[in-house]
């Protein structure tokens, strides 16, 4: 620009200065209106339901793949789904903390005024460190964790926000652990072991590999809302009889007999399909090798989450459905157990092999853990008074929670259905008496009406409508 007058340099120099400002207020702008949708759309994932329903099963997936007994696994997901629960109340007034509410838990910390917390994000990982807490081996939800991090930094979470929720986040964490370690299970693991003995009609180890007695001290195990846990107890079992044709545990006996080798093949998809065995132990010859299902808890996990995206419903009131279910199926569990190790009920494989013939098998593996009352029964009824409650009677839907092990999925007309065909798989799977059965049903409304009189864990208790 030497030779140029200059007088055009300097229109030149001037409009080469707008341009520069132009250019920079039009990038800053730019910046913060690609800041403005990143941190708008971020709601978008974290807010999600789907995205709870992907972590619980996530934990869903580690405790089958580490074969957590069913009632151990109870206790993983109740107190991870508490711990996000606690998130959502921290951030939500429409619901009510359970501190106070269920046994020993103290109020969770409140977060700190004036820092902005994305409370679904807390939520999702409070669940997820919890849950990485009470399974094994020792790191196995973390890389789900980060992965949980970098989905909400990628959808533009400030950097101050996701901070300030991971610091809340692990103060629920913190203290829900604390609560946790305060229920008896480390002194549960040191316990006395089931004596077995040759009195006719007590429980004795089961083929094909005669495990010994499952956490024969589980009803010591602190509930969270029961007041003990014989508070439920059922009718007393029929007595032994096997010597007079009449006797109820006579007839009991051979109508799983009866049933067993005349099985058709609904009664055999039906026992495939709440099998929920989380070790079945297969036996070829002298070769021996476990195969893995979710466990029974597990399988009524999946149903919130179906039934969740079912009614519509969003991300606090998915949180508040899994955990008030994993709360029924938690002091289901311990009700039943209480019940199975008083009365000490033989096994229909058992008395069958032993009096009547030594070559019948049942459908499905015969768990190793007394038969009075069925555990299935009780926490499945539970589990399903619970769930009316939070969506209503005559809820239909599909549950393909078993398609995942190749069988096909089936539908109902209301959870109550549900879980009464739940309990009469074990009678068809050959493993239950009818009694086991009908008592563990009755046991199990008891202490899911329990739960819903006594939690108030949502200001509206109207059920959910169903919106898809």
């Amino acid at each position: 620009m030497s030779g140029t007058p200059p007088i055009l340099r300097f229109i030149i120099q001037t409009n080469i200065n707008y341009f520069m400002r132009l250019f920079v207020a039009v990038a800053a702008l730019s910046a913060m209106l690609v800041a403005s949708c990143g941190n708008k759309d971020y709601k978008k994932v974290t807010s999600d339901p789907l995205l709870y329903s992907k972590t619980v099963k996530k934990l869903n997936d580690i405790v089958l793949e580490n074969n957590f007994p069913p009632m151990i696994a109870s206790r993983n997901y109740a107190y991870a789904n508490i711990a996000a629960f606690e998130c959502i109340v921290a951030g939500d007034s429409a619901y009510q903390s359970l501190s106070g509410q269920i046994k020993g838990l103290s109020p969770m910390p409140a977060p700190e005024k004036g820092k902005q917390i994305d409370f679904h994000l807390a939520a999702m990982l409070a669940f997820t460190k919890v849950g990485n807490a009470v399974t094994f081996p020792e790191g196995s939800m973390m890389a789900y964790y980060n992965e949980l991090l970098e989905k909400a930094d990628d959808a533009g979470m400030p950097g101050e926000v996701l901070e300030n929720t991971k610091a809340f986040s692990d103060k629920i964490f913190a203290a829900v652990m604390d609560w946790s370690k305060k229920d008896n299970y480390a002194q549960t693991r040191s316990a006395s072991k089931y004596t077995v003995t040759d009195e006719e009609g007590r429980w004795v180890p089961t083929p094909p590999s005669y495990t010994s007695a499952l956490e024969a001290h589980w009803m010591e195990i602190r509930t969270l809302v029961m007041d003990s846990a014989g508070q439920c107890k059922p009718a007393a079992a029929p007595r032994f009889q096997l010597k007079d044709t009449s006797s109820q545990f006579y007839k009991a006996a051979m109508e799983v007999k009866t049933i067993g080798e005349n099985l058709t093949e609904e009664e055999k998809h039906i026992a495939d399909f709440w099998d929920d065995n989380p070790f079945k132990m297969n036996v070829s010859g002298h070769v021996m090798f476990a195969t893995k299902k979710f466990s029974p808890g597990g399988h009524w996990m999946n149903i919130v989450g179906i039934a969740s995206d079912k009614a519509g419903a969003d991300f606090n009131t998915t949180v508040y459905a899994y955990a008030k279910t994993a709360i029924a199926l938690f002091d289901g569990f311990i009700s039943c157990w209480e019940e199975k190790y008083r009365s000490n009920v033989v096994r229909p494989e058992t008395v069958i092999n032993k009096y009547y013939d030594p070559e019948w098998r049942p459908y499905i593996q015969t768990p190793p853990f007394p038969s009075y009352t069925s555990g299935h029964s009780v926490i499945s009824a539970s589990a399903a008074e619970v769930m009316t409650d939070i969506f209503g009677d005559n809820f239909k839907y599909t549950d393909t929670s078993e398609i995942e092990f190749g069988i096909p999925h089936r539908s109902f007309t209301s959870f109550r259905q549900a879980a009464i065909e739940a309990s009469y798989s074990r009678m068809y799977g050959g493993i239950h008496y009818r009694f086991d059965l009908e008592e563990g049903n009755r046991q199990g409304i008891q202490v899911g009406k329990m739960i819903v009189d006594r939690l108030r864990m949502r200001k509206k208790s109207e059920p959910v409508l169903t919106s898809k």
